[in-house]
């Protein structure tokens, strides 16, 4: 570091700041998912049959997706919330059992517990995570639990190894939540791949994307596979004899062609995808060195992250600001920053406040506590400490060297 950096010099008090271009956009889509969608806007009019979806674009990007994860089975779905319920749904959860579910996630991750007329069970995280671990886990097992959902928040592995060996110690199924996991793997072993079943988004802002909106569901078991497709086309008798009717009442979750299209061309990049932005996060970490007031969390041993967004743990004795001070300063000279994930903490929602008054809380048929707190003090512990940074796969020399140079500045402005 060369001579401290005077307070007045920082952009958040009207000096000039470090990054004066916005940082590029991702690229994510590009002449192939173009190409893709005409192709079949070009048959439909050729043919004079309207697009649709349970074709041959979803048939070849259900058994592509699965042929990442290593084989298996994969139903494309319209979202990421939905692949949680349909994949939940498969499992056949007993309605008012409680099913065990994150502090930390989208509420997409628990809501459809709720849509299941099933008690999500709060979990805390692993101290200094964002995701949950075995021990927090395991404190909120009972006679009436019947699943346990897992994300991977981040693209940051979970200890889903020892998840599984509490979940399977108590006969429990798991659905791995990840939909900010694509290509993550644990120990060479691809993430979505440990639990029950699986569920992925694939909406627009994920590492890949069938669109808009979208999702998979996956699986290695045949019969999960089954109740899967029954979940998400309307209890269609997918599997069943000839002659079969519709054998669940459920609603149409399909994706459609054109987004089967698209992920068919996006599957094809996605390594390329996670591995800039391994490259991306690996760069940022190693420019850290020497710097006190931040640093990089350590991830648990074997962890591949796919890194949807970074991660920095703030050290407040090392600076005379407040976290929220350094991270206006950080903004203010360009870089996008959010304070904290508490907007991933959905039991803290409305939604989920005054639950004792709601269905299906209050339905004679649950026998647990419908009042039952869950304060999960380490992720208020996590949440004052860390700080969410947006990456992506499309910047290179140029905005690390720019992301560093603002951490560098604030850091020796603030230095006492």
């Amino acid at each position: 570091m060369c001579s401290k950096v005077p307070v007045s010099e920082l952009a958040v008090n009207g000096a000039p700041k470090v990054r004066t271009e916005p940082f590029p956009g991702r690229h994510l889509l590009g002449t192939e998912e173009k190409e893709a969608v005409n192709k079949l806007f070009d048959d439909a009019i050729a043919s004079g049959n309207a697009i649709g979806y349970n074709g041959k674009m979803e048939e070849e990007y259900c058994r592509k997706f699965a042929e990442s994860l290593g084989g298996g089975f994969a139903d494309g779905v319209n979202s990421g919330t939905t692949a949680v319920y349909v994949a939940l749904r498969a499992l056949d959860p007993e309605p008012f059992s409680e099913i065990i579910v994150p502090c930390v996630t989208d509420p997409g991750g628990i809501m459809p517990v709720v849509m299941l007329n099933c008690i999500p069970m709060v979990a805390d995280t692993v101290p200094g995570s964002y995701n949950t671990g075995p021990e927090q886990i395991e404190e909120l097992i009972s006679p009436r639990t019947s699943a346990i959902v897992v994300p991977h928040i981040a693209g940051t592995p979970a200890d889903v190894t020892g998840i599984m060996a509490i979940a399977s110690k108590h006969n429990i199924p798991v659905v791995e939540d990840c939909a900010q996991a694509h290509g993550a793997k644990l120990n060479g072993q691809p993430l979505g791949t440990f639990g029950s079943v699986a569920a992925f988004s694939t909406m627009f802002g994920k590492h890949h994307c069938t669109g808009g909106q979208g999702g998979v569901v996956f699986t290695k078991n045949e019969e999960i596979y089954r109740k899967v497709r029954w979940a998400s086309d309307r209890g269609k008798p997918f599997g069943l004899p000839a002659g079969s009717t519709n054998c669940i009442p459920s609603l149409n979750f399909n994706l459609d062609e054109i987004g089967a299209a698209i992920g068919i061309a996006q599957l094809d990049k996605l390594p390329g995808i996670v591995k800039r932005r391994r490259a991306v996060v690996n760069a940022l970490a190693d420019g850290l060195n020497g710097l006190k007031a931040i640093s990089a969390p350590p991830e648990l041993p074997g962890a591949e992250s796919s890194r949807w967004f970074w991660i920095v743990e703030f050290n407040p004795d090392a600076l005379s600001c407040t976290k929220e001070e350094f991270c206006n300063a950080l903004a203010a000279e360009g870089l996008t920053v959010q304070l904290d994930y508490r907007n991933g903490m959905p039991h803290k929602m409305y939604w989920f406040k005054n639950r004792a008054e709601k269905f299906p809380w209050n339905a004679p048929q649950y026998q647990g506590d419908p009042n039952r707190e869950f304060p999960c003090p380490n992720a208020e512990v996590t949440m004052d400490k860390l700080i969410k940074l947006a990456i992506s796969e499309s910047w290179g020399e140029q905005e690390v060297n720019d992301i560093l140079e603002i951490f560098r500045k604030v850091e020796s402005a603030y230095t006492p």
